[in-house]
């Protein structure tokens, strides 16, 4: 809890690097992916995919963009509606995580410090979130178990706290004749 409450507390702005691996239920590999988040809080984030396949989904602090350029098509949503139990809640949303997840110490396993968050609302997609922190308190590694028996482990690199970030990123610019799906 100590890990998570001074990553929240000293960590308003964030970025990194990340790979994405997507296990069935079996644990084998159904999907690899890379590319590089951002954050500011509360509510502004930017994932960018790179690999297999390139997606961009940006928080802008009131709805969330999920741009798709093979189809050209944008899926817009109201911000609290699509993260308010994701794990970009955790990352990106504001100091009132307890409001929205139960959190208990997992313990030292190798050499992370090891939390889990199960979101009050079970009408969400994960069963449970597991957050790996590194003795000094960064975040290396998020695990996400689905309803649907899968598991995304999310394994940060080069994350850094607190960059100047231009605020520009959190802002999605409509692409030339795109599709645009909403709520």
């Amino acid at each position: 809890m100590d890990s998570l409450n001074s990553f929240i507390n000293e960590t308003r702005v964030a970025r990194a690097s990340f790979s994405q691996i997507l296990l069935d239920e079996n644990a084998r590999t159904i999907r690899n992916a890379t590319g590089t988040m951002q954050f500011e809080r509360p509510g502004k984030f930017r994932w960018v995919y790179e690999k297999p396949y390139e997606q961009l989904i940006i928080g802008d602090g009131t709805k969330v963009w999920f741009y798709d350029p093979d189809l050209n098509q944008v899926t817009v949503r109201k911000l609290d509606m699509a993260i308010g139990s994701s794990p970009a809640a955790l990352l990106a949303g504001d100091n009132t995580i307890e409001s929205n997840f139960d959190l208990s110490e997992i313990g030292v396993q190798g050499e992370l410090e090891w939390l889990e968050a199960k979101p009050k609302i079970k009408e969400g997609s994960f069963e449970s979130i597991r957050l790996g922190f590194t003795p000094t308190g960064i975040l290396e590694i998020v695990v996400l178990h689905d309803n649907f028996g899968q598991t995304t482990v999310i394994t940060f690199s080069e994350l850094e706290k607190n960059p100047k970030l231009p605020a520009e990123i959190f802002k999605f610019k409509l692409p030339k004749n795109s599709d645009v799906i909403s709520d």
